[in-house]
């Protein structure tokens, strides 16, 4: 199929970011010492068929005869460029280094469950390990950190579906990294409920007590933080919307640490944004 016919498929992404990863996937190519001639496709072919599962959720046996390729070959394809791009995300240490240096005046956090096809994985007590019960479906929790306009600037491994946000932030290092970034320069992390006990540097809503209401100064303290934190939905959302790869995902759930990683990078290029 032509270059200049599957970039159609492509159109909602700008070209340069389809020319940076066929860049990635070149220098990768390079590095590995891929002779010419070698590939069923160029770098910029290649590109094309990942930002087409990326942002169209394209099925991988439709872009394997859509490009003359077996499906093994496409999926090579595919976990390929999930490496190159993946591999450009920013660990939380830079994450938090770009935030002090613009002076951010607090982060948020949000945990999102990234659905997956039902997985076989017997957890803890013989729960399903990747099954959440507040999602009512199968997926895997991805951490992600945002500026205070909702710009997503980290995203976390993958976790298993069953366990909480508290849990993951912790389990990732976030609950003690948050907290110091709080101490040291007075940016507070606003999270939801979800995060309660977390620290001092977290400000989440208080809890209604049992049988009684809240005063009248903590329910205006609730309308405040949830209206704040409430643009951090953004983050999660402009990962989601752009990318509909990430609403449900066939592969292995181990997979979403990559996946969620290069839809960061992505989603950066596009709009020629870090932070």
């Amino acid at each position: 199929m032509p270059t200049s016919v599957t970039y159609t498929a492509v159109l909602d992404v700008k070209r340069s970011t389809a020319e940076h990863l066929a860049r990635l996937l070149r220098d990768h190519r390079i590095a590995a010492g891929t002779r010419k001639g070698r590939r069923a496709l160029g770098c910029f072919r290649q590109g094309v068929l990942i930002l087409r599962w990326f942002i169209d959720g394209t099925r991988l046996s439709q872009l394997a005869r859509d490009n003359g390729l077996s499906v093994s070959t496409a999926y090579r394809y595919l976990h390929e460029g999930l490496t190159v791009l993946a591999a450009g995300a920013p660990d939380l240490a830079t994450a938090l280094e770009r935030a002090k240096a613009v002076g951010l005046t607090h982060l948020n956090l949000d945990g999102t469950v990234i659905r997956t096809d039902r997985v076989a994985a017997p957890g803890p007590n013989g729960a399903d390990l990747w099954w959440s019960g507040k999602h009512r479906h199968h997926g895997g929790n991805v951490q992600v950190i945002a500026t205070p306009d909702g710009w997503p600037i980290w995203v976390s491994p993958v976790r298993p579906g069953r366990e909480h946000d508290t849990t993951c932030a912790r389990h990732h290092g976030l609950v003690d990294a948050l907290n110091r970034i709080a101490a040291e320069l007075d940016m507070p992390t606003l999270v939801d409920l979800g995060y309660e006990n977390a620290g001092d540097g977290f400000r989440h809503p208080y809890k209604k007590p049992a049988g009684r209401e809240l005063s009248e100064a903590r329910q205006t303290y609730n309308k405040v933080i949830r209206g704040i934190h409430g643009v951090c939905e953004r983050a999660n959302s402009l990962l989601k919307t752009t990318f509909k790869a990430l609403r449900r995902v066939s592969l292995d759930p181990s997979r979403i640490t990559k996946i969620a990683a290069a839809a960061l990078v992505l989603l950066q290029l596009e709009y020629d944004r870090t932070i």
